[in-house]
């Protein structure tokens, strides 16, 4: 049989590959002859994919609730995926660091726009009764939030707004995670004491949240833009896509959260104060104004920051 060039050409890289590593390509390629082609399922793990979904009652839309909360897991993993590569990328160029921070910014935009769907997705009369069997569990539980938070900006920014003025900056991790702002969720900071919501969160990730604060320290998004040339800093398409993405994460999308909380947790009816699962004072910590988020302060007007999450 004759050896068409291309495919020799192929041996030749593939012979250079595993001899770089140690390896015999005739035993590789023997492996091949036994090997079955990947199929879709197997490649996407398809079934151990439908079949993470499991139900604490027998309401059906208990199952849309569940499958909603693991897609957006999936997207912030996503998201966490865009991150990374510009925060260890060494030369970020303004046109990569824009085109990640889009990407990223239309995920937010499909999550976003999930509530809605979910809204019309969901008996109320249903949510009302299963939401009593999730108790204590909360959407605030979310590490993969919290480290989306980490990894774009200082955490000076996360910093509670009651204590960000007064705190040591230079202040030990352990010390800035005990003032974040959604601390409010689960702590009286009259006596100090924290919810079982937030005790049993910080039990299971504080220790993976020191580490990935660390060393998201000098390479989150806001300081990787902040050490760019200042050409790079100037470049109208990035600063664009930086805003863009602030105002969509801490605003619109934290909005869209919030009001779907508030109309779910009020069954129906958005203008009733209603606990959340976790007894979390969610009102205080999610709405924009009140801890007024903010990743990429340096890029806003005195008048912007002033009037961060009023009349949205």
């Amino acid at each position: 049989m004759e050896i068409k060039p291309e495919t020799k050409k192929l041996l030749q890289q593939l012979e250079a590959k595993f001899d770089g590593i140690g390896q015999n390509l005739d035993i590789h390629l023997e492996g091949l002859l036994h090997g079955e082609p990947i199929t879709y399922w197997d490649y996407i793990q398809t079934d151990a994919l439908l079949n993470l979904q499991i139900q604490r009652t027998t309401l059906p839309d208990e199952m849309v609730f569940i499958m909603y909360h693991q897609v957006n897991e999936l997207l912030f993993k996503m998201i966490l995926w865009e991150i990374s590569q510009v925060a260890h990328n060494k030369e970020v160029t303004a046109t990569f660091f824009s085109e990640k921070l889009m990407r990223v910014s239309r995920y937010f935009d499909m999550l976003t726009s999930s509530f809605n769907i979910m809204r019309d997705g969901m008996e109320v009369e249903q949510y009302m009764k299963f939401r009593t069997t999730l108790t204590p569990a909360s959407g605030f539980q979310s590490a993969q939030y919290r480290k989306i938070e980490f990894a774009s900006t200082e955490l000076i920014n996360l910093i509670d707004a009651r204590f960000r003025d007064n705190i040591d900056r230079n202040t030990p991790y352990e010390h800035a995670l005990e003032h974040l702002y959604w601390q409010a969720a689960g702590k009286d900071f009259e006596t100090g004491k924290k919810s079982y919501l937030l005790k049993s969160f910080e039990e299971k990730y504080k220790n993976e949240f020191i580490a990935f604060t660390q060393e998201y320290n000098t390479i989150n998004l806001y300081t990787k833009f902040k050490e760019l040339p200042e050409a790079i800093k100037q470049d109208p398409v990035l600063r664009n896509a930086m805003r863009h993405y602030d105002y969509t994460v801490n605003i619109t999308w934290v909005l869209a959260h919030y009001n779907a909380a508030k109309y779910y947790i009020g069954g129906g009816d958005s203008k009733q104060e209603v606990e959340a699962t976790g007894g979390s004072n969610w009102t205080k910590y999610m709405h924009p104004k009140y801890q007024r988020r903010i990743f990429f302060p340096e890029l806003w007007t005195e008048q912007e920051l002033n009037d961060w999450g009023k009349n949205v």
